[in-house]
């Protein structure tokens, strides 16, 4: 059996998603079997843009190995075994969750929005479609006493074009991606090839360096950020940004999530738009 370290401030050892390109699926004369792919091989779920939480029996612990400051109400009848999820209010509203999970003086009626969406048992040594049955069972037991805490539907799908449809539905109403589990999965700490993330983009962060001034209706405001990669890569990104955050742009320092669609022949990524502003490591 895993034995997860959860001590304070610790990185916590979960098990992570490596990313498949949608595009090694969906291109034409593309092998799926030479990709050692079958999609009925896994279950698959929303990818909800929450924040990770770990429940260790007695606490809410961010990825960071951090403590929520949750109101006792929110995790009473919690069970007293290890849960691993997102804490998560709806599609959209990342930036509102982070401002509230975060807070070490839980805002009690700010909690009321928030849901623990639970996708794992990570201290069950069964592969993941048994785990998965265990985890909605015990769940079951608890929503009667509890109005917070939800296992994460896992649907099957046995053909590419429902997931790629699947994936695009989602996306086009402000989700993330879906994630993609092996049924045989292990519950492993760190990045596994049985555990997939999907989504129609790319994801990175870099750090704001500099402004450009914007033209037209944004003259006299930021038009675009210059940013740094952590391999020093320069470049600048200017779509994404509200009316708001151009007259308020991210401050020089702050670290960005941006989102991107593949590389340039100089490496620099492709159409990069700003997403959001890492707050701290677990947002």
């Amino acid at each position: 059996m895993l034995t997860l370290s959860f001590s304070a401030n610790a990185e916590l050892k979960i098990m992570k998603a490596k990313s498949l390109d949608i595009q090694k699926i969906t291109g034409n004369n593309i092998d799926t079997a030479s990709l050692n792919f079958a999609i009925s091989e896994y279950l698959i779920s929303e990818k909800l843009d929450g924040i990770r939480a770990y429940w260790n029996g007695n606490e809410l612990i961010t990825r960071s190995g951090n403590k929520i400051h949750a109101p006792d109400w929110f995790t009473a009848h919690f069970p007293t075994t290890s849960l691993d999820g997102e804490l998560w209010i709806e599609r959209g509203k990342f930036q509102l969750l982070t401002q509230i999970v975060m807070d070490n003086t839980p805002d009690e009626d700010a909690w009321r929005s928030v849901k623990y969406m639970v996708f794992d048992l990570p201290l069950s040594p069964l592969p993941f479609e048994q785990r998965y049955q265990d985890l909605r069972q015990l769940i079951s037991t608890i929503s009667t006493q509890n109005d917070y805490l939800f296992a994460i539907e896992q649907k099957s799908v046995d053909d590419l074009t429902i997931l790629t449809q699947w994936l695009d539905i989602v996306v086009n109403n402000h989700g993330e991606g879906l994630m993609l589990q092996h049924r045989d999965n292990q519950y492993v700490a760190g990045r596994t090839n049985q555990l997939l993330k999907l989504k129609q983009h790319q994801d990175a962060e870099a750090i704001v360096i500099g402004y450009e001034e914007g033209n037209g209706k944004y003259q006299g405001q930021m038009g675009a950020v210059w940013v740094k990669t952590a391999s020093n890569e320069t470049f600048k990104i200017g779509s994404g940004f509200t009316d708001q955050q151009r007259k308020s742009p991210p401050a020089i320092g702050t670290t960005i999530q941006y989102r991107f669609n593949g590389y340039t022949d100089r490496g620099i990524p492709r159409f990069a738009r700003f997403n959001r502003i890492r707050l701290s490591p677990d947002s």
